[in-house]
C-alpha cells in the first residue's frame, strides 16, 4: 500500500513572530508572502476586516501553490472605535500607546486554512481583550527603544519586555495576542486531515 506523503504546508505571511509560532508545532513548512492591500475597508468592522484578510493572503498564496495547505493570518487592533495597526516608527508607536494607557484594547487575531487541494477554507476570529497599564511617558519610551515593536498591531510585542505593558489578558488562546492562534490552527490543521506532528518534522521553515 502506497502511503501518499503529505501536501505542503505554507504560511502565508511575512511576520517572524508567525513563524516562531508555527515552529513549535513540528511541522515542516515554508513562508510565501503575499502581496495585498491591508487597507481597511470603509465601514469595515475589525472582525470583518482581520477575516477578510486572512483569507486574502491564503487564497493570494493558493493561486501559485496549488496541491499546499496555506495559513493565512491577520491581526487588527481596535479601541474606542478605531483600528490601530503596525506604527511603522516610534513616533506613531508613542502616540498609540499613550492613547491605549489604561484602555482596554481588543485585537482581532484571524486564522484562515486554505486547502489548495479541493478549494475548501476554514476561517476564526479569535478576540484578546487587554487593558493596557496607565504608564508614563519616559517609561513607554523606553520599551520602544527595548524592543522596537513598530511591526506589532498597536506596538504591543507581548511576547518579549511588552508584557509590562498590560494589566490583564483574556482570551481563550494565549498564541492569539502574538499573532497565530495555535489552538485554533491545530484544530483546522486535523479538520484538514494531517497528522500532528507530521513525520520525520524538524518544525523549522524551509
Amino acid at each position: 500500500m502506497t502511503v501518499q506523503p503529505p501536501p505542503p504546508l505554507i504560511l502565508a505571511s511575512g511576520s517572524r513572530y508567525r513563524c516562531e509560532l508555527l515552529e513549535r508545532l513540528r511541522l515542516p513548512f515554508s513562508v510565501d508572502v503575499p502581496d495585498i492591500d491591508e487597507t481597511p475597508a470603509p465601514g469595515e468592522t475589525p472582525h470583518d476586516t482581520s477575516l477578510r484578510l486572512a483569507r486574502q493572503k491564503a487564497q493570494a498564496v493558493a493561486e501559485r501553490q496549488p496541491g499546499a495547505i496555506i495559513i493565512g493570518a491577520d491581526q487588527v487592533a481596535t479601541f474606542e472605535g478605531r483600528q490601530i495597526g503596525k506604527p511603522g516608527n516610534f513616533e506613531n508607536a508613542m502616540l498609540q500607546l499613550r492613547d491605549m494607557r489604561g484602555k482596554v484594547v481588543e485585537f482581532h487575531s484571524a486564522l484562515c486554512l486554505h486547502d489548495a487541494r479541493n478549494g475548501e477554507s476554514q476561517a476564526k476570529d479569535v478576540v484578546t481583550r487587554v487593558k493596557f497599564r496607565n504608564l508614563p511617558d519616559d517609561v513607554l519610551a523606553a520599551y520602544l527603544r527595548a524592543e522596537t515593536p513598530y511591526d506589532c498591531a498597536g506596538a504591543a510585542k507581548s511576547e518579549g519586555l511588552g508584557i509590562m505593558l498590560l494589566e490583564t489578558i483574556e482570551n481563550d488562546d494565549p498564541t492569539a495576542l502574538i499573532g497565530l492562534p495555535l489552538i485554533a490552527l491545530t484544530t483546522m490543521l486535523m479538520n484538514a486531515g494531517m497528522s500532528l506532528p507530521g513525520p520525520g518534522a524538524t518544525g523549522a521553515a524551509a
